[in-house]
């Protein structure tokens, strides 16, 4: 990485440190988060009613969460490069309403091709909305408040997965599939109108201020926070993909949702602490749940056959993952400034091959290894992490400024 990179300016903000804080617009973005969320998991909880409605083996059925992957995966990083030159809100608006006509095709189609297309779409729309978020909190308020606007946003990541993807199988089994993602298509059309009324809209980039992607990925402190994204995410999904063995070495298999229920509770618990300390302690977080993390890795593979240590252990991982977004995001975003839409495209699809890369990796070793050998990967992994966020003093994981 070379020192001499350019360090592009601080994205511009409309608001002044007396403004008010936008609760209600970032409220509608953390409401887009958590659409995204729950159009992405919810066939995992969906799965065999889906693949019995469609007329296809459950193993093809999850190809429609890895069609989703791969629309993100291939397209975050051109389409939003593409389009750094639309106005925001537009934009914005766009990605949601993509969400509404999938979803809606999702819910009616009786074909399984077209039903993999819309996945796929929804994969892409989901990598555009990734790459707009971060960056639209950042300059909708002034600089001391971006990690708080940050995590307001990123809170509907938890909140999908510890209550919507839960509400959303319970009414696909009592209501049907399709009446849940018809109830998503229509989530879409109350949050155009709160955009409209609650976000404000910006300008996009002039050709000249625009960054080329190669540019953007040597910005100083930009390659580390890719790093670290990559290989945390990598070792959560290795590990939360294959839960449901890994709980059942311990015989907990009948407890499988209470489980996830402590994950998820903990995570909502993360999130609310890192939006108090994200702004003056983010490099301190982003430590503090690497070593949480790493610590729990290696309870799990000294003892994770004893309940009680699972428990525990999944209540640490949850504290130390549920603001995780929050942190690699608002790093992102404050180290790329005005390239901060392409840096997210980056980061989003660093996210997402690490969870393909969970699942292919995860697979291996169950098959091979078995479900004992999960925790140290975890541990490896991790170690890197913490080694390349503390190295990024300087750019990517900075000490905050505290006067």
């Amino acid at each position: 990485m070379s020192s001499t990179s350019p360090i592009p300016e601080a994205l511009p903000s409309s608001a002044s440190r007396s403004d008010p804080f936008p609760m209600s617009g970032l409220l509608a973005l953390g409401m887009a988060a958590f659409i995204t969320v729950l159009t992405e998991a919810l066939p995992a909880g969906l799965l065999t009613r889906m693949s019995v409605d469609l007329g296809v083996s459950e193993a093809m059925a999850g190809q429609l969460v890895t069609l989703y992957a791969l629309g993100t995966l291939v397209t975050a990083i051109p389409l939003t490069a593409a389009t750094q030159s639309w106005r925001r809100r537009p934009l914005l608006l766009v990605a949601i309403l993509g969400f509404s006509v999938v979803n809606s095709v999702t819910a009616v189609s009786t074909n399984f091709i077209l039903t993999l297309a819309a996945r796929f779409l929804a994969g892409v729309f989901a990598g555009l909305l990734w790459s707009l978020v971060a960056g639209y909190a950042v300059r909708m308020v002034p600089e001391h408040q971006k990690g708080r606007a940050m995590a307001v946003v990123m809170a509907g990541i938890p909140v999908a997965l510890s209550l919507g993807i839960p509400a959303g199988t319970f009414l696909g089994a009592a209501l049907g599939w399709r009446f849940t993602f018809g109830i998503m298509s229509g989530l879409t059309f109350v949050l155009v109108g709160w955009v409209l009324a609650k976000v404000p809209d910006f300008p996009g980039q002039h050709a000249d201020q625009q960054l080329s992607l190669l540019k953007v990925s040597t910005l100083p402190g930009i390659p580390s926070v890719l790093f670290v994204t990559l290989a945390y995410v990598l070792a959560h999904n290795t590990l939360y993909t294959y839960i449901a063995p890994f709980v059942a070495n311990a015989g907990l298999a009948g407890q499988l949702d209470r489980v996830l229920l402590v994950f998820g509770l903990a995570a909502l618990v993360s999130i609310w602490g890192v939006g108090v300390w994200i702004d003056r302690w983010l490099r301190e977080l982003v430590l503090v749940s690497t070593a949480l993390f790493a610590l729990v890795s290696v309870a799990l593979g000294l003892w994770g056959g004893v309940p009680a240590v699972v428990y525990a252990g999944v209540g640490a991982w949850g504290l130390a993952f549920g603001g995780v977004a929050t942190l690699f995001q608002t790093a992102s975003a404050k180290t790329a400034g005005e390239a901060a839409d392409v840096a997210q495209s980056m980061l989003v699809t660093a996210w997402n091959i690490a969870i393909a890369g969970g699942g292919v990796i995860g697979g291996v070793l169950l098959e091979t290894l078995g479900v004992r050998s999960f925790p140290w990967l975890l541990v490896g992994l991790l170690l890197a992490t913490g080694v390349v966020a503390l190295r990024a003093k300087r750019h990517g994981f900075a000490p905050a400024s505290r006067r």
